[in-house]
């Protein structure tokens, strides 16, 4: 069987208002920063502080990225300890960040 053959079955060749939702949420990481952020909250829950420090990022950059993420309903943050702390919406993410991992260049 070919790749292509054994594909899961999708609903974006058929529903427009799906592969809009899918483009948009496409379109939110394909910058490297933010990239970046929804990779490393694949591994979890993070404050606004740490992700700048981890990033090698300031503050304000990162904040700035997490409320683009944050504006495409990529991630959402709660308040805790004088923080903002973020997660991921949507768990599917962490597969589509490993896929683009192995992706050969």
């Amino acid at each position: 069987m070919s790749p292509a053959q054994t594909a899961p079955k999708t609903r974006i060749p058929d529903d427009a208002d799906r592969a809009e939702h899918c483009a948009a949420v496409l379109k939110a990481v394909a910058h490297p920063l933010r990239l970046r952020i929804v990779a490393a909250l694949c591994q979890g829950e993070e404050h606004v502080n740490a992700l700048a420090e981890r990033l090698g990022a300031s503050q304000a950059i990162v904040s700035q990225q997490l409320r683009i993420l944050r504006m495409h309903g990529v991630v959402e943050p709660r308040r805790a300890d004088g923080f903002a702390w973020y997660r991921l919406l949507e768990p599917n993410l962490k597969t589509l960040v490993a896929c683009m991992d192995r992706c050969s260049i």
